[in-house]
């Protein structure tokens, strides 16, 4: 069994990997990092490309090119029982919006509204200033389609019951 700390203090890091979550659908994300053989079926299989390798080559997700359509067609293809049914929940991931945002500085930009589906994120408008992007948390699916589209990188995508791990970018 790897022991993901250890690992982590040659990279800088003391936290471990296995803290960030991985995959939509994951039935013990806790678990995930002992039970997946790494085999990169879903990786080959993901449709938009956003299920890459990251440390040890366990799969993650990175939305700085893509968002997750939850085709569910990582979860079809492993050969693991790692994944719940496609009728649950994917997960509980949401995207925040940093100040690092267009609308911060004053600037009208609204990419991140156009590429939400769910439309959960809305714009609050100002006197004077440039709209504000709010972010609805009961609509937000945590696709990440927001994430890429950000001119400023803005966006990221959290795990809301992980106290709020990011990653995705």
């Amino acid at each position: 069994m790897v022991d993901f700390a250890k690992r982590n203090l040659f990279k800088g890091s003391t936290s471990p990997s296995p803290n960030k979550p991985t995959l939509p659908w994951l039935k013990d994300p806790d678990t995930f990092f002992e039970k997946c053989t790494r085999c990169s079926k879903c990786t080959e299989h993901c449709e938009t490309h956003v299920i890459k390798h990251s440390s040890g080559g366990f799969p993650s997700i990175d939305f700085s090119e893509g968002e997750c359509t939850f085709c569910y067609q990582c979860a079809e293809v492993c050969p693991e029982s790692l994944f719940i049914n496609q009728d649950s929940s994917p997960w509980d991931n949401k995207a925040n919006i940093s100040d690092a945002c267009l609308a911060d500085k004053n600037v009208e930009c609204r990419s991140c509204a156009d590429a939400c589906e769910p439309m959960a994120i809305q714009f609050q408008l100002r006197i004077g200033q440039a709209a504000k992007p709010a972010i609805d948390s009961d609509k937000c699916n945590g696709c990440g389609a927001c994430v890429a589209i950000c001119p400023t990188s803005a966006i990221n995508v959290t795990v809301s019951d992980m106290d709020e791990t990011e990653y995705g970018t």
